[in-house]
């Protein structure tokens, strides 16, 4: 009995390979259809076709249409109406004026070097660890390639994200003046959050504290006033 089950299962065995050995000289022989003529010259800019009948070219917008196209989005007009109206406090407060010279770092893709140019600010830098041009220049905003005090105003909105957040934070502080300010917006916090924050600026005073909403999240603006580095 069991001499006769093994020699069935050898011969389905057999009749599967066979029907599969079958199946896959047939795939390897039929030539596939396709809507491309075997005449057209080669294009090696074109990009591999999304279909068999796909054989158009991707347009590749030049970099001032793909901005313009970008900046014209709803989404890219409602994070730059929430940075625009943040900073407009600091306006009113008389911590910014037109002439302030402002660094925003981590500034992502720059809606924060937008806003405030479009506040009214004229010189405004913002670094990344990738730069966006042209709004963001490449930098590590732990090592930043500016002088010492170069800077009236420094922003950050991700500190949170720094490796190294004291040394980021030595960073903001040694290219602001004596007198500037640096900025940080983290997630809501209360007092003793703000205070473990504050700790990290060993040259700056707490001069402001404001619970607000930045692109749509709770966050806490804390102000810092630098002082004079310790001899």
């Amino acid at each position: 009995m069991e001499r006769n089950v093994e020699k069935m299962l050898k011969r389905v065995s057999v009749v599967f390979l066979s029907i599969g050995t079958m199946l896959m000289v047939i795939m390897i022989l039929q030539t596939p259809k396709t809507c491309i003529s075997p005449e057209a010259p080669s294009k090696p800019h074109t990009h591999f076709p999304r279909s068999t009948c796909d054989s158009s070219p991707r347009q590749h917008l030049p970099l001032p249409k793909k901005n313009a196209r970008i900046w014209s989005s709803g989404a890219w007009k409602s994070r730059l109406y929430s940075f625009s109206t943040y900073f407009l406090r600091f306006r009113d407060l008389g911590f910014i004026q037109n002439h302030t010279k402002a660094l925003c770092l981590s500034a992502g893709a720059g809606h924060a070097l937008m806003a405030l140019s479009q506040i009214g600010l004229s010189d405004v830098t913002a670094v990344e660890l990738v730069d966006s041009i042209p709004l963001v220049k490449r930098a590590d905003p732990h090592n930043l390639p500016f002088f010492d005090g170069v800077f009236d105003f420094a922003f950050t909105a991700h500190l949170a994200e720094a490796l190294f957040p004291w040394q980021f934070v030595e960073e903001m502080e040694r290219t602001v003046r004596r007198g500037g300010f640096c900025v940080v917006a983290v997630d809501e916090c209360g007092g003793d959050d703000v205070r473990d924050i504050a700790r990290l600026f060993h040259n700056s005073k707490v001069v402001d504290v404001a619970n607000v909403t930045l692109e749509g999240s709770k966050k806490t603006s804390i102000l810092f006033k630098v002082q004079d580095s310790p001899t």
